[in-house]
């Protein structure tokens, strides 16, 4: 099994996400021992953002240009460890809203026509299909409890939408909110953060659990 963790926080060891990630990641290989992890630091390697240059993949033009075959270089990369992925762990902080630029970034590359997804008379289809993408979601104060927050808020909603879009069903999230709040506040947030990777990590009743390797 293959496992792509992501972080985007630009925060480093401050970040909410990173942590939950790291136990995410921990608490899936604990349950999952043939799990191999790849890491994709995207605060520390960014795409660029998504330009002229980068949009071959899209077209089908051959690319004839320097800076063309280096973003289309980089645009494959990033689409294949992402379709060679069975489980994908995304941390995803809120930022003004949404999710980091540099995350978008990356979902900029990935979102291939003929990769990731494609049109047919009918609409688009998704075509990465049976994966599993498990988000931390962190936040500095609440969201999820109101009309007024749920509303406002454009990282979670963002995210189920384009990955169902890729033909992903199966979206998870583990998500710790109000840290900004105060020490309590946080220490809540960690707590039910916690309860969720339990559960979202969890290996299914019929299915054994795969003893660690001494």
């Amino acid at each position: 099994m293959q496992l792509l963790h992501i972080d985007s926080a630009i925060t480093g060891e401050q970040s909410v996400s990173r942590e939950l990630t790291k136990r995410i990641v921990a608490a899936w290989k604990a349950g999952h021992a043939n799990t191999m992890v790849q890491y994709l630091d995207l605060a520390a390697q960014a795409p660029a953002h998504f330009t002229a240059d980068a949009m071959g993949f899209r077209t089908g033009q051959e690319a004839s240009t320097d800076a063309q075959r280096t973003e289309n270089a980089l645009s494959e990369a990033l689409v294949s460890q992402f379709l060679a992925a069975d489980v994908i762990v995304i941390g995803a902080p809120l930022y003004n809203f949404t999710i980091p630029s540099q995350l978008k970034a990356w979902i900029d590359r990935v979102a291939q026509i003929g990769r990731t997804f494609k049109y047919t008379d009918k609409g688009p289809v998704g075509l990465a299909g049976g994966k599993t993408v498990i988000v931390a979601s962190s936040r500095g104060g609440v969201y999820s409890t109101s009309e007024g927050g749920q509303a406002m808020e454009h990282q979670e909603s963002y995210l189920k939408v384009v990955f169902g879009f890729f033909g992903i069903t199966d979206v998870r999230f583990v998500r710790a909110e109000g840290v900004g709040m105060g020490p309590d506040a946080k220490a809540l947030a960690f707590a039910n953060a916690d309860k969720d990777i339990a559960a979202q990590t969890a290996v299914p009743a019929n299915q054994p659990q795969v003893a660690q390797a001494a």
